[in-house]
């Protein structure tokens, strides 16, 4: 009875872990979303096949709640690629993952999938125009109050290893979308 008793202790200790170490995971990623809120001025660096910056670009990014801290709808604009593209940004906390699906002109939609609490997103294989498989991978890094960047990478081996493929630093110009 000792032996069952203990066993229960140790089982409802581990549970209480588990909750809590999902609380904090889904605290993280509404904390992400809410610092996403409003309008950013985005600088984009492509990066070349030997890691060189091998085209800047400028734009904005815009995102607004549609349901406080679990849905967001984003813009992003690059006026000078003509890039425009709509953004819906969530948190599934069955599933435990944030995901943001984003959709262009050319009518592709990408699903960018990631753990709750983590800082990277991935879509799944898809077919590159040379025929092979790819992966892209989304990174958000040095978050300050004002400011974030973001890290693209590409996979051509189902994550095995990753390429540099864009940069972006991401510099609030308004809290609230009007």
């Amino acid at each position: 009875m000792h032996d069952l008793i203990a066993a229960l202790f140790v089982f409802t200790q581990a549970a209480d872990a588990a909750g809590a170490a999902q609380q904090q995971a889904l605290q993280r990623s509404v904390d992400e979303m809410r610092h996403a809120i409003g309008r950013w001025h985005v600088v984009t660096e492509f990066v070349g096949a030997d890691g060189a910056v091998a085209r800047t670009a400028e734009g904005t990014y815009e995102f607004s709640w549609v349901v406080p801290d679990r849905v967001a709808l984003g813009r992003s604009q690059i006026p000078e690629l003509e890039m425009a593209s709509g953004i819906l940004f969530y948190v599934n906390e069955k599933r435990r993952v944030v995901e943001m699906v984003s959709v262009g002109r050319d009518g592709h939609l990408w699903v960018m999938t990631g753990p709750l609490g983590g800082d990277w997103r991935a879509t799944a294989d898809f077919e590159s125009a040379g025929g092979g498989t790819s992966r892209l991978r989304f990174t958000r890094h040095s978050v300050a109050a004002d400011a974030f960047e973001s890290r693209m990478e590409f996979s051509e081996d189902r994550g095995a290893t990753w390429r540099p493929g864009n940069r972006q630093r991401f510099r609030r110009l308004s809290a609230a979308v009007d």
